[in-house]
């Protein structure tokens, strides 16, 4: 049996990257570490996301057990520095060794994408690829020569706005191929039959592609047909697989009964196809409960989509959930696909399902009944097999008895109810919670912080946490920003007014920071003093003297 080879990389620029990304995938190497001084170099990011640990001086490298490292810097301090601290069993690839193989490797890469375009560009059938989330990533040139659509006017679109009601369109919703599709070719009037299928990589859709002719040479050519499977999978094989992760129950920590009981009854309700309503204050982890109880279940390999119904204006949500035709308002100028659509044969996760109005209550249950609805201003009825998960800060008992929230609906959401206590309720988690977090952003921020001391730790432990975990993980953020140490102290905590602008020091006062900067801190500290409910959304757009719709537009811009 082959022993793997631990190999380091120095510099994780656009060279370190080349060599990471060759070496990641071959069987007996093992890419132990990777260093650069700056922490957002490309091959760093993707080491973290990898799980590969990361470092920024040659020192912290050489102390690890490393058969060969590559420096691909050139720069002579670095390769002087690794000539000296380096172990004589480590063997050192310098910068034009590096260079000379990553030129090789580039004149294979292009040889094979060569090859590639230039079957795709032979094809005489017009082919279209969209990613999942529907943006058309590429078109052949015959797709050009059919529609008389450039590939500059179609590449980077997105086929739910283009093409609806395309092949392509219906793949994406439906993950299942169609064959001999007859429609229109959204932007122009050239009507084609159309075959389409998901791209399927390692189990998981990665794009769908459509391969088409005019209608009247289909006529003609009939035989023409029975090549487009063939195109269809040889695509298959030549996409790059894109890489996401999943949030599951592993994910989620906490050892209180309380809290342990939510996460058993969540594992139960994941088991079934049930709507789940989770109930809780503003940050104790309502989406992240969502997002495992999903991947839990027998549609995890199906969308997941999140409505936040609390950030959308009322008059825009019921288009954003359930879609609208062209011409159905004043600015409606195209067919959109609603999120309910989207949703088909996955989870739709509706959070701060509490401040949706009656009307739109009505509409919801009809979903949960019949699982069926129209489009704004359609009337053609579109039917889907979607999971309910909804999410609320508020009391909807309360709502109940106010006549603020429909009966029918409440008790058609509950099939399954979590009440996820609030932070104060099980303070023994905070330390794990913050130790966690600790680990994480010493990974994103390089840093070597081993804990917090004891007077930090009785600190958190006293504070009341209006946030919740949310809080709880903007705090230790804040404290991993300052600290110069490797221990957490009292000093680096900002809680409750510690945190408040009239409490800063005369040190803090005279800091000059991007206006960007400070105006991410000020809507971050308005939102966490007034919650983020649609009432305390309107309280903290007060305070900071902007519009609601502003304040909906920053929060998602910064």
């Amino acid at each position: 049996m082959f022993q793997k080879i631990r190999v380091g990389i120095i510099g994780a620029g656009k060279k370190g990257t080349s060599f990471y990304k060759l070496l990641k995938g071959v069987e007996y190497i093992e890419i132990v570490s990777v260093c650069d001084i700056s922490e957002g170099a490309p091959g760093i990011v993707l080491a973290y996301r990898d799980g590969i640990k990361t470092c920024n001086t040659v020192e912290e490298l050489c102390m690890q057990d490393i058969g060969i490292i590559i420096e691909t810097t050139g720069v002579p301090e670095v390769q002087q520095t690794l000539a000296r601290l380096k172990a004589s069993h480590t063997s050192v690839i310098e910068a034009e060794g590096a260079n000379f193989i990553t030129h090789l490797v580039k004149a294979k890469e292009k040889g094979f994408q060569g090859k590639l375009y230039a079957i795709l560009n032979s094809v005489q059938e017009a082919i279209e690829i969209a990613g999942t989330d529907g943006i058309i990533k590429y078109v052949n040139p015959a797709f050009s020569r059919v529609t008389g659509i450039s590939a500059q006017q179609r590449i980077g679109k997105n086929i739910f706005e283009v093409s609806p009601e395309s092949a392509l369109a219906r793949v994406l919703r439906t993950h299942e191929p169609i064959f001999s599709h007859r429609a229109k070719v959204g932007g122009c009037e050239v009507e084609v039959i159309s075959n389409a299928a998901p791209i399927i990589v390692e189990g998981k859709i990665e794009a769908c592609v459509v391969v088409f002719q005019p209608l009247t040479e289909i006529y003609k050519t009939m035989e023409q047909l029975q090549n487009s499977n063939r195109v269809i999978t040889e695509l298959q094989s030549r996409i790059n697989q894109i890489t996401t992760s999943s949030i599951t129950f592993d994910d989620i920590i906490g050892s209180h009964p309380d809290f342990e009981r939510s996460i058993n009854l969540a594992k139960h309700a994941a088991k079934s196809d049930d709507p789940v309503l989770i109930l809780g204050e503003s940050g104790t982890g309502k989406e992240l409960f969502a997002h495992a109880i999903h991947c839990a279940g027998k549609r995890s390999d199906k969308p997941f989509i999140k409505v936040n119904c609390a950030a959308i204006p009322e008059t825009l949500l019921e288009s954003e959930l359930f879609g609208h035709e062209k011409g159905s308002f004043a600015t409606a100028s195209k067919t959109k696909i609603g999120k309910m659509e989207l949703a088909n044969e996955g989870t739709i996760f509706l959070d701060e399902m509490g401040d949706i109005n009656l009307a739109l209550q009505s509409k919801l249950l009809r979903v949960l009944q019949n699982m069926e609805f129209e489009r704004v201003g359609g009337n053609q009825t579109i039917k889907v097999n979607v999971r309910v998960i909804a999410a609320t800060n508020r009391n909807l008992r309360e709502k109940l008895r106010q006549g603020n929230f429909s009966e029918e609906l409440y008790y058609r959401l509950n099939g399954a109810e979590l009440c996820l206590p609030p932070l104060r309720k099980h303070k023994d988690d905070i330390l794990a919670y913050a130790q966690f977090y600790i680990t994480k952003l010493n990974r994103k921020f390089g840093k070597h912080v081993v804990a917090m001391n004891a007077q930090a730790e009785q600190l958190l432990h006293n504070y009341n946490w209006p946030g919740n975990v949310r809080e709880l993980q903007n705090v230790i953020e804040r404290a991993m920003v300052i600290v110069e140490g490797d221990i957490i102290t009292p000093q680096h905590l900002m809680l409750g007014e510690r945190r408040e602008i009239g409490d800063r020091t005369e040190k803090d006062t005279s800091e000059l920071l991007p206006l960007d900067v400070l105006e991410k801190k000020m809507i971050r500290l308005a939102l966490e003093r007034y919650g983020d409910s649609v009432e305390g959304k309107k309280k903290a757009a007060q305070t900071l003297n902007i519009s609601l719709a502003t304040l909906y537009n920053k929060i998602k811009t910064l």
